[in-house]
């Protein structure tokens, strides 16, 4: 909804400016006129502070708008002061934008913040895409043995479509055949099938590895 993503970007300066309102309003005449003018200031300010324009930054990144999006981001002086499902979403946001950049020691830094934040229905929803994440970074940096394990604890968290599971199935599969564990391979490969991806580089991934697949042994 825009007129809800113009109150977000908005909102602490129409709190401000209903903050000096009710001090104006209670000057000149008293408390209680002015106690809706303090309460509505109250909601606008601490919202800014306690749950950040995580909504604008979504909207910027679905838009493919990353710099836009990265913007946002920095205007968050004091992520500290998010409640802690939007902290733990911040630092998975900071972590995606540290990928598109290719930094991904500063995106392994982001996304093993949020994993520790834990806790609450929005995190334990982002627990196994940022897990599958983390995997696939550690093993891009040659860490094969800590990104296995994030992306087995990812299965485990449970992941939301049949695009992140073949992905998650795919990278084992890849990794059972670098270690030459070809019946733990084929299995893995038959689960990434049966989830039907259609991401084209997924699927691409599959013919390239089927090619090679059917004549390992085990």
């Amino acid at each position: 909804m825009k007129w809800m993503n113009t109150l977000i970007k908005y909102r602490l300066w129409l709190g401000i400016v209903l903050l000096a309102l009710a001090i104006f309003v209670n000057y000149e005449t008293s408390f209680w006129p002015s106690f809706i003018l303090y309460l509505l200031a109250a909601i606008l300010i601490l919202g800014h502070f306690l749950f950040g324009p995580m909504r604008l930054i979504q909207s910027h990144m679905e838009a493919g708008d990353m710099e836009a999006a990265n913007k946002v981001v920095d205007s968050i002086i004091f992520p500290q002061l998010l409640i802690k499902p939007m902290r733990s979403v911040y630092y998975t946001i900071k972590g995606n934008l540290a990928m598109v950049s290719q930094d991904f020691d500063t995106a392994e830094k982001h996304m093993k913040k949020s994993l520790d934040l834990g806790g609450g229905a929005l995190t334990k929803q982002a627990e196994g895409p940022n897990k599958l994440q983390l995997g696939m970074l550690c093993i891009q940096k040659g860490k094969v043995k800590e990104g296995e394990a994030y992306i087995r604890a990812a299965i485990r968290a449970g992941l939301p479509d049949s695009e992140n599971n073949a992905a998650a199935y795919l990278q084992l599969c890849s990794i059972m055949m670098n270690k030459r564990e070809y019946r733990s391979a084929k299995e893995y490969f038959r689960k990434a099938k049966s989830f039907k991806p259609t991401t084209p580089q997924i699927v691409d991934q599959i013919k390239q590895i089927e090619k090679y697949i059917t004549r390992m042994p085990g």
